[in-house]
């Protein structure tokens, strides 16, 4: 299958590892639709940055109840417009199942049953993707692109903080198969400014066999 016979497309990483960029890349290459993560929405963010431990799970909760809704959304879209029977593309830059894997590693034991209570009573039906694309660099990498960026806010991101994460990431896309799962080392690929490097990846992708397939293009 090529990339335009997926009409739904996840694509996941941590924080730094390109996302969002790749996100709008795919949808305008197909001419799709965008659903992303709204992280500057969240008024705790900020506070957490500097004080995780006492702003940890309200900002936990908005993330939750904000992907729910977002997805919610999407879902009636869906019921109205017939999305997949109809030539439309939707590309988002989150799955609602990843989103336990921030809470594992900020909340505290009791404030982790609360938000998994939460999690399974308002988790919603979504619709599985068709494919995901999973992101992959080196936590000293994602430091690197954090910093270049240049978000105020997240300038506090600790490295150990990053590497939790990416393992975290890891265990998680080891364990899922609910979707054709992409992964991509992103550690040495431009894939927003290097059309060569864009297309070598809609090559790997055209060419998956199997369920879960790995891209790597070394340096």
């Amino acid at each position: 299958m090529n990339l335009d016979s997926y009409k739904y497309i996840v694509v996941e990483g941590p924080i730094g590892v390109g996302k969002t960029t790749l996100v709008n890349k795919i949808a305008m290459h197909l001419g799709g639709r965008v659903l992303l993560e709204q992280p500057q929405a969240n008024p705790f963010l900020e506070k957490f940055y500097r004080d995780a431990p006492r702003y940890a799970l309200s900002t936990q909760m908005f993330f939750l109840f904000q992907r729910i809704n977002q997805l919610r959304d999407f879902s009636t879209t869906l019921a109205q417009n017939d999305l997949f029977d109809s030539p439309g593309h939707l590309v988002a830059d989150f799955l609602l199942a990843k989103d336990p894997i921030f809470a594992r590693l900020t909340l505290a034991d009791e404030e982790f049953k609360l938000y998994q209570q939460m999690y399974d009573h308002l988790r919603p039906q979504a619709a599985t993707p068709d494919l995901v694309i999973y992101l992959q660099a080196e936590p000293e990498t994602l430091i690197e692109r954090i910093k270049k960026r240049g978000i105020e806010m997240e300038a506090s991101i600790s490295p150990e903080y990053l590497a939790r994460l990416c393992e975290s990431y890891s265990r998680f896309f080891y364990h899922y198969d609910e979707a054709p799962l992409m992964i991509v080392n992103n550690e040495h690929l431009d894939l927003a400014g290097n059309d060569a490097d864009f297309s070598l990846l809609l090559a790997r992708i055209d060419g998956m066999r199997g369920k879960r397939e790995f891209f790597n293009r070394g340096e």
